[in-house]
């Protein structure tokens, strides 16, 4: 312990082994205690310093060189009689310590100043000054030479007695300096090279300027050409005067505005519409039936439609009643239906051959064909446009579909139109209502384009599965075709002249080398498929020409290749479709009946058992039913048990437990055209009499017995007709629905018209005699 004089020094820290000159007056003293102090308040501790000269300066005063020795931590202080601070100092020199922490924080503290003098610029020196340091306190307190340190982390550097914390609270500190230095340097490389491209942008586009006058091609000649543009695209007035004032925005700013490039899109699609341009249609409805028969197989209803849309419009013209909008600027847009295009909804299972008949319409009357795919689109801009506010704005996809037309009275098919979305973006089904509409689509504004497209001349065809899922009012603008199917003699001929030709060909085959008979193909049709279209039919016979193709490239097998039945077996496996009627009716309580599903008609089979049961009441449903298919379960039950005496079940029978079950569980089933099917069923369970295997039915059923109409009569005795079944009972009101029927089927079919139950029961039940006789 030793007693020094005090010298404070405001702001300012002063490490062991430092030199530095005061202008202070020590007296005689040797030592000083040197302590840093802000506002008054000191350190507690300081750096013990010799005095190693004394200077006069000129006018008086004094100096003195002081040399830093070791840390000293003050302790109690007296003033002496001259006004002197002196303090009781406790000294402590560093040790060196040698455990290996201190080690790896010299090593490490070495490395950050290394980096650090590199960021800087160090020409070396001050790096050979640190490397020839070889104390670690000494080493640590380097850190108070940093500029960038402030007071009070010195402060805090001094005060750390210990070696090794005092290095690690070095190591940190320069830590944080090297990073701020490498955000800095960061920043102003960017800035530099920013800048420095700017100005070589600049000087490239002064020298295209440049380039581009002297090949004619500056801003004049740019505006020149985009003039001639629109003067060739034949725009309507209204269109023209906008396309202009746009040309003259682009002239008076320049190539060089920001909004140049925005500007010249829009005229870019604004000449893009075929404004002027036209197919030469085809009006010959002989042409036109030929052609649709030769792509496609049946479909009559959508054949006739559009042999009596191009009837129509030859006629018109012949006549000279198509006048062209444009040329009666005041005739009343809902008088003028001239020049209104048709507007076509099919709908139907898949596989039915809508989307392909879309083509097949535009070759028969000679128009560009463009196709739509709305499923999943949820925004109502994939329709109108963007606004051209927004960065990358685009027009719809109808503007776009003209422009690949590249006519105005295109064939557009709008594909899957019951899959459209809505969300917070809009409906897009909502926007679909102006371009449906023949009384407003003449007039249809784009939000990119923002001028009026006359889509009266578009032929529109659009497809969907079902439509429930079409919004109301826009199936109201529709004209609805539904497809039901096809029956087996119908796939056959699709098979033969179509499919067959077509997997031949893909699957690398010439005609002569495979063949197949008509009989055979029936057998894929009724045994490896179930369904209303041909899809599965298709993938079917590839399977059979692709183990053909093996064969023959592989050369176990030589051209030409006759396909029997064992290939068929062989290729596509066991059979995958029974014609299980007669073994499913064979034993009372299971009654057949026909329903409609999306992918088209199908067999369903009602079973019914009596449980011994204290309540009289109870009825359980299996099945997934819905709530329509529920009541009707009840409906039947209670007719069943109200009509007991007259459909001869025993006294007794009607009591206990009843449980109803559709099978097929996993497939969610409703409606209420399975009344009449769950009747039977009931009837035939109670009476003892099984129902004939037959006989399909389909109807719904009231409280009194009777039988009301339902729908999709088409879909349900084609597949009735797959099944095998030749007796169909309908409702009385759904006689007139079998002229959709195909003919063929038909001829090959027995139908029931039922007005009660009792008329149905009476076809639908074995005779009480041949069963008692059985």
């Amino acid at each position: 312990m030793s007693r020094l004089l005090l010298v404070p020094l405001e702001d300012v820290v002063v490490f062991p082994t430092m030199n530095l000159t005061l202008t202070v007056d020590v007296g005689d003293e040797q030592r000083v205690l040197l302590v840093p102090r802000h506002e008054s308040a000191f350190a507690s501790v300081g750096t013990v310093a010799d005095v190693s000269d004394r200077v006069r300066l000129p006018g008086g005063g004094r100096a003195v060189v002081l040399n830093g020795l070791h840390r000293g931590v003050a302790g109690a202080a007296h003033t002496a009689p001259d006004g002197r601070l002196y303090v009781e100092v406790e000294d402590h020199p560093d040790d060196e310590p040698v455990d290996g922490r201190t080690r790896e924080l010299e090593r490490e503290y070495r490395a950050v100043v290394e980096e650090l003098l590199e960021l800087r610029g160090d020409d070396g020196r001050i790096q050979a000054f640190v490397r020839a340091i070889s104390e670690p306190g000494t080493l640590a307190d380097t850190a108070g030479y940093s500029p960038d340190i402030s007071f009070e982390q010195k402060v805090e550097l001094l005060e750390t007695l210990d070696v090794t914390e005092r290095l690690a609270l070095a190591v940190k500190l320069q830590r944080e300096r090297l990073a701020e230095l490498q955000v800095r340097r960061r920043i102003r490389e960017d800035v530099e090279s920013g800048a420095e491209r700017q100005q070589r942008e600049w000087f490239l586009r002064r020298q295209m300027d440049s380039i581009r006058k002297e090949l004619g091609e500056d801003d004049a000649s740019v505006v020149e050409e985009y003039r001639a543009k629109i003067e060739a695209a034949g725009m309507p007035e209204a269109v023209r005067e906008q396309a202009e004032k746009e040309l003259g925005r682009l002239e008076r700013m320049g190539e060089q505005s920001g909004e140049a490039s925005m500007i010249r899109s829009y005229l870019d699609w604004l000449i893009a519409v075929p404004w002027s341009r036209r197919s030469q249609e085809r009006l010959d409805p002989v042409h036109a039936r030929e052609v649709l028969d030769r792509d496609h197989a049946g479909l009559e209803d959508v054949k006739e439609r559009i042999a009596e849309y191009l009837a129509v419009r030859k006629l018109r013209a012949e006549r000279g009643l198509d006048v062209s909008r444009a040329g009666d600027r005041n005739r009343s847009p809902s008088r003028d239906v001239t020049a209104s295009g048709a507007i076509l909804t099919l709908i139907g299972p898949p596989g039915t051959g809508k989307t392909s008949i879309g083509e097949s319409i535009a070759r028969a009357t000679g128009r560009e064909f463009v196709r739509m795919s709305l499923g999943g689109v949820r925004d109502e801009a994939e329709i109108r446009g963007h606004r051209r506010t927004y960065i990358g704005a685009l027009p719809g996809r109808l503007v776009r579909a003209l422009r690949d037309a590249g006519t105005m009275n295109p064939v557009i098919m709008l594909d899957e139109v019951d899959k459209v979305g809505a969300d917070w973006r809009g409906d897009p089904s909502a926007a679909l209502l102006e371009v449906l509409d023949p009384a407003q689509n003449h007039s249809f504004r784009d939000h990119y384009l923002d001028v009026e497209l006359d889509l009266s001349h578009v032929l529109f065809i659009a497809t969907a599965n079902v439509a429930e899922t079409i919004p109301g009012p826009l199936l109201d603008r529709m004209e609805v075709i539904r497809f039901d199917g096809y029956t087996t003699a119908e796939k056959v001929a699709i098979a033969r002249g179509y499919l067959w030709p077509r997997q031949l060909e893909r699957n690398g085959l010439r005609p002569e080398e495979a063949s197949i008979s008509d009989e055979l193909l029936q057998t894929v049709v009724t045994e490896y498929t179930r369904e209303a279209g041909v899809r599965q039919l298709e993938r079917e016979l590839g399977t059979l020409l692709r183990k053909a193709a093996t064969g023959i490239a592989s050369g176990r097998v030589t051209a030409p290749v006759q396909l029997d039945l064992d290939a068929v077996r062989e290729a596509l496996g066991r059979q995958k479709h029974f014609q299980e009627a007669a073994i499913r009716t064979a034993v009372p309580g299971v009654a057949t009946g026909l329903a409609v599903t999306g992918t088209g008609g199908d067999v369903l089979f009602v079973e019914a058992v009596r449980m011994p049961g204290e309540r009289k009441d109870a009825l359980v449903l299996t099945g997934q039913l819905g709530d329509v298919m529920k009541e009707s379960a009840r409906i039947a039950l209670s007719y069943v048990r109200g009509h007991a005496e007259e459909l001869g079940v025993p006294d007794g029978a009607t009591d206990g437990e009843f449980h109803v079950h559709v099978p097929a569980g996993a497939i969610p089933k409703d409606g209420p055209s399975a009344g009449v099917t769950m009747v039977t069923a009931l009837a035939s369970l109670l009476s003892g009499r099984p129902v004939r295997h037959t006989v399909g039915m389909t109807g719904e059923v009231t409280l009194q017995g009777r039988v009301l109409p339902i729908g999709g009569v088409k879909q349900k005795v084609l597949a009735a007709h797959a099944a095998g079944l030749t007796d169909v009972i309908l409702p009385e009101r759904n006689r007139g629905d079998l002229d959709d029927v195909p003919a063929d089927v038909r001829e090959q079919m027995t139908f029931h018209f039922a007005m009660s139950v009792d008329e149905v029961l009476a076809v639908a039940l074995e005779p009480a005699r041949a069963h008692a006789a059985a």
